[in-house]
């Protein structure tokens, strides 16, 4: 059972982005149906919370914990990329990150913010954009940098010579530091462009929202954009039919660049008073059949 916070309208403003470490409430409380009064585990997440799998993992181990003989509890998922989950973390506000930046978290580990790091789960990144294509991205195969270089090259070109038969080539990037940005950043330093650097591609549209959002804005604005497929398969059918995904991460290589895997990381400044349950947390979400058999069973 979940109390949700609504996000913000993905067209219109942006104030659950600049909120302060100091306010920062819940967007949700999860009571696994027990009538919890109290928040004893503060998870701060971005996309997994907006897919509804931070719930699904919330109410089946405050079931767990009922089970141990531990009076029923609420936990609280606090809604963030990766770069504000990590610093929520560090600030004490959450005890528990589930981040998707190995060389973020492993800083945290190294300055001790996060004591804990543990593998929870594989998402996987899609490169999806409008279904006419414009860039002809279906051109590339599954060569997904080939993908990002045409839609340099088709916005450059777009940009000297307005296309008035279609659509001109746009990216839309969540420009917000998270670990969607850091990727499609990595995946454009990799063709050897920097679209975002003074004076910045025209064609590269800064859109930073959260993902449910963002996915929107790019169905509605005919936008090629980076996304993950847990953002996909909780969105609307109205915003994915407009949409064709053209690149996406799979299991069998674990240098795919399209490859999302999560973290579960736990804060040095966790509550001491509720240690017995993020400890128990932390062992239960990688439990073959605790956490693991929330993410096998988990479907959209």
């Amino acid at each position: 059972m979940a109390q949700v916070n609504s996000p913000n309208d993905p067209l219109v403003g942006s104030s659950v982005r600049t909120a302060s470490l100091a306010s920062i409430k819940p967007q949700a409380v999860y009571d696994g149906g027990l009538g919890g009064k109290e928040i004893r585990l503060r998870i701060a997440n971005g996309g997994a919370g907006q897919s509804g799998l931070v719930g699904a993992w919330a109410d089946a181990f405050i079931k767990y914990c009922h089970g141990q003989g531990i009076d029923p509890f609420k936990v609280g998922w606090y809604l963030g990329d990766t770069t504000e989950s990590l610093g929520f973390l560090a600030a004490g506000q959450v005890d528990i990150a589930v981040t998707y930046n190995k060389a973020a978290e492993e800083q945290a580990v190294k300055a001790k913010a996060a004591p804990t790091r543990k593998y929870g789960f594989r998402d996987h990144f899609y490169l999806v954009g409008p279904a006419a294509d414009p860039a002809q991205l279906k051109a590339c195969g599954d060569d997904v940098l080939a993908m990002f270089n045409r839609i340099v090259d088709q916005g450059n070109k777009d940009l000297v010579t307005p296309p008035t038969d279609r659509e001109p080539v746009r990216f839309l990037s969540r420009f917000d530091k998270s670990a969607t940005n850091i990727k499609e950043s990595e995946l454009f330093c990799k063709i050897g462009q920097v679209p975002w650097a003074l004076a910045y591609s025209k064609w590269y549209h800064q859109y930073p929202r959260f993902p449910l959002q963002a996915l929107k804005a790019a169905s509605v604005l005919n936008e090629y954009t980076l996304t993950d497929r847990g953002i996909w398969l909780s969105s609307a059918q109205e915003v994915t039919s407009k949409l064709k995904i053209f690149a996406q991460g799979g299991d069998v290589d674990p240098n795919d660049p399209l490859l999302n895997p999560a973290h579960v990381l736990l804060g040095s400044k966790a509550k001491s008073e509720d240690q017995v349950i993020w400890e128990k947390f932390m062992t239960w979400v990688v439990d073959h059949d605790g956490g693991q058999k929330v993410i096998r069973d988990f479907k959209k």
